[in-house]
Parts: structure tokens; sequence; C-alpha cells
């Protein structure tokens, strides 16, 4: 297939073009600046020049692509609610590209969609509806309903903590945290947990998606299913040789900043829809394992 795929030289992108390229996909990859476009082309991908403000750049690189795979997001957190409408009309814009073609388009949110929606789920699985008035719940729900005009609509809910060699995400956030304030902590007694995917597991599943996914689906790009913050802080604090510290939520924003509500939110998720539908097997490292391998601390 000529799958179009947008965010393809971020984190978790550059893993699914690669992913794609090798299954003997053709990728097309929205790149906004000159180096976006080498780094796309060095891996084989073709380029389609635009951002995700220019919605006539997302409609034509969808309309001449066998299907999309929408992993970008425009990651201004201090502007989140432009972000979260640009999100929206990207999904609206593929839509009306794609309709009645049978065409696969995956979306990308996150499992914190369900716990914000649903703050009393014990376990989160795939089968959740979330609220649209909640950050990017209406983006999904979006995504979800393409499938009633004619397009093989899938939702991938990533892990807060997607993983590995190059991840600039809520990980090294901590763990830049910690070596400013000389701690590592948690809030309360730690046991909040938090699902987590190494990137390289989650690119597999994206790939599936496309090829297989079955319209209207919900899936969860989660490889455990919910590690207790407290042992993601004492991993930190092991490998900075940091004490570790529990602080408490009145705390919380000023030791984390905009972190802080994450930071005691609980979000264990399953993955065993995900798994049955797909064959979705996760074999990367598992969070902890990865961060004791040392690379998040070489910088």
């Amino acid at each position: 297939m000529r799958i179009f795929v947008t965010g393809a030289t971020g984190f978790v992108g550059t893993a699914v073009v690669s992913e794609l390229i090798e299954a003997g996909h053709q990728v097309v990859g929205l790149a906004r600046s000159d180096k976006a476009a080498a780094s796309l082309t060095a891996v084989g991908a073709s380029v389609h020049d635009g951002s995700l403000d220019d919605l006539d750049s997302l409609y034509k690189g969808a309309a001449t692509a066998d299907g999309v795979i929408h992993v970008g997001f425009k990651t201004d957190f201090a502007d989140f609610s432009d972000a979260v409408a640009a999100d929206l009309r990207a999904v609206n814009t593929f839509g009306a590209a794609l309709e009645y073609s049978n065409k696969p388009f995956v979306f990308t949110t996150g499992t914190l969609v369900v716990a914000w929606s649903h703050m009393s789920v014990i376990l989160g699985t795939e089968e959740i509806e979330v609220d649209s008035n909640v950050p990017r719940g209406a983006a999904e729900n979006a995504a979800i309903a393409l499938a009633d005009r004619g397009i093989r609509s899938s939702v991938v809910r990533l892990a807060p903590t997607v993983h590995g060699p190059g991840d600039h995400g809520f990980i090294t956030m901590l763990i830049d945290i910690a070596r400013k304030k000389g701690f590592s902590a948690y809030v309360g007694d730690g046991t909040n947990r938090w699902p987590a995917v190494h990137r390289l597991d989650a690119a597999r599943l994206y790939r599936l998606a496309a090829e297989s996914g079955t319209a209207g689906s919900r899936l969860h790009a989660v490889s455990e299913e919910g590690i207790p913050f407290r042992d993601i802080a004492s991993a930190i604090g092991r490998n900075l040789n940091l004490p570790v510290v529990s602080i408490s939520p009145e705390e919380a924003q000023a030791h984390f900043g905009f972190l802080g509500p994450f930071t005691f939110t609980d979000n264990p998720m399953s993955n065993t829809l995900t798994r049955k539908r797909l064959g979705w097997q996760p074999v990367q490292p598992a969070l902890i394992p990865d961060i004791e391998q040392g690379h998040y601390f070489t910088n």
C-alpha cells in the first residue's frame, strides 16, 4: 500500500515509517521543513510538503494514498486547545478525502482520554467510549464515526509512556525534574499506575491496524497494563543516585509543573482485545528494564 503518514519524523512516527517500509509498503511522509524532508528521503520514504494546519495539503496527501496513518499532533502545550482543535480539523479533512473508499485511516489518541472520561474505571478496555468534551475525545469519536462513511477507521490509544532510545517524552521530563530538584518524586503512596509501550512495539501495531484493522475499532498500544508510578520514580532515583521522596497532591503542581496532574492519575489499561483482533504481541523491553539500560541518562 501507499500510506500517507503524518508525524512521520517524530519519535513514534519514524518507527512507524521504518516498520511500514520494512513490510513492503510505500510511505509518503508529511514534512514541513527541509530537514524533515531530508530525513524521510534518507530512509526511503517519499515527501509530501505541508503541515497539520494546511488542510488542503492534508486532503491531497490522503486522496492520493491507499491509506492514512495520522500520528502527528501539535505539541505546543502553551496552546493545547489549539492543538486539539487542529487535530479534529485534520480528522474531518481525512474523512472527506477517504469517504466511501474502504481505505484504512489510523488515528492516534492516548489512553489518558479514558481516565479523563471515566475517573472510576478499574481497568480501561478497548470497548470503552470517551467523552467528546475531554481533550482529544471529540477527535477520537469523529475518527470512529468515519466507519459509517465507508472508511476503515481505527484509533490507536497510545500509552502516556512510549519509551525507547531517543525518547523526549514523559520519562525524560521526569528525569530532568529529578536532576533539577535533587530527588525523584512520586505523589502520595505512588500506587497510581501508568501503562507503557516501547516505540517499536507501537509501530508494529500501527502497521497491523493499517493492514487489517476493523472499521470503527479502538486499539490499545499498551504492552504493560499499569506500572506503579512509585516504581518509575524509584528507577529514576536509582540511576541518578538520588533519594526517592513522596510528595502530596498539593505539592505536585509546583514540583512537576504542567505534568503535575498526570503524576497522580491512575490509568490502568488492558490490551486483551488488541492482541486478539490483530495478533499483536509486544516483544521489546518493558519500561523499567528499558530505564535500567541507561540510555535515558547519557545526556
